[in-house]
């Protein structure tokens, strides 16, 4: 039931956000650094909220419409890939998405989590950037019914509005859905405000951060 659609984001706002909050955190002499996944999984619940069809599983004769947005992150491990979830990401700020991911990521890789805690996410976010892939399209993780595939951050020439040239972040986004689930038009309408939420993310700064 995939199909697949792919949408370019300019990726300098992320970044700078990035490099705000971890700047105020070692301005506060705390350790805790936020990372590209802790964002997108945020950034990801907000787009769930305006489009909770996305948020859905096929379940044979009828649609199962999730009330929370559980999202998964695929972390590699020697013998494959495991998705721990952080329950509720639309109620939780970036900062506390961070410190639940960052628990478990450590203890997926020591095979140490528990079923309940890789099984049941409601959407699926898997990052390939840091392993210099630039796109990729990704499997649907049951029972959500689309996962956002997201290729490496690259510096790409950037013409604005008035034909000037500038050096921009690109990052390339991957939707795979359930047609089952999700028609084209649901697909593009989501995928488009996780762009628009990622290229302003300061507008939304004060309800995304803590």
């Amino acid at each position: 039931p995939h199909y697949y659609l792919k949408i370019d984001v300019d990726a300098g706002p992320l970044m700078e956000l990035r490099q705000r909050i971890n700047r105020r955190l070692e301005a506060e002499g705390k350790a805790l650094k936020v990372s590209v996944n802790a964002a997108l999984l945020k950034f990801s619940a907000e787009a769930l909220k305006r489009h909770p069809g996305v948020n859905s599983s096929w379940q044979g004769d009828y649609i199962l419409r999730f009330g929370r947005a559980d999202i998964g992150l695929a972390v590699a491990q020697e013998d494959g890939l495991i998705t721990p979830i952080v329950r509720d990401c639309g109620a939780k700020g970036i900062l506390a998405i961070e410190r639940e991911l960052a628990d478990l990521i450590e203890r997926a890789r020591a095979g140490r989590l528990k079923p309940e805690e890789y099984t049941g996410a409601s959407f699926t976010v898997t990052n390939l950037g840091s392993t210099g892939i630039l796109e990729f399209s990704a499997i649907i993780n049951p029972p959500g019914s689309a996962i956002l595939a997201v290729g490496r951050i690259r510096k790409v020439p950037v013409v604005d509005e008035n034909d000037r040239t500038r050096v921009g972040r690109q990052m390339i986004l991957t939707l795979s859905c359930d047609h089952r689930v999700l028609d084209g038009a649901a697909g593009a309408a989501f995928l488009n405000d996780l762009k628009a939420i990622i290229e302003d993310p300061l507008d939304h700064i004060y309800t995304l951060i803590d």
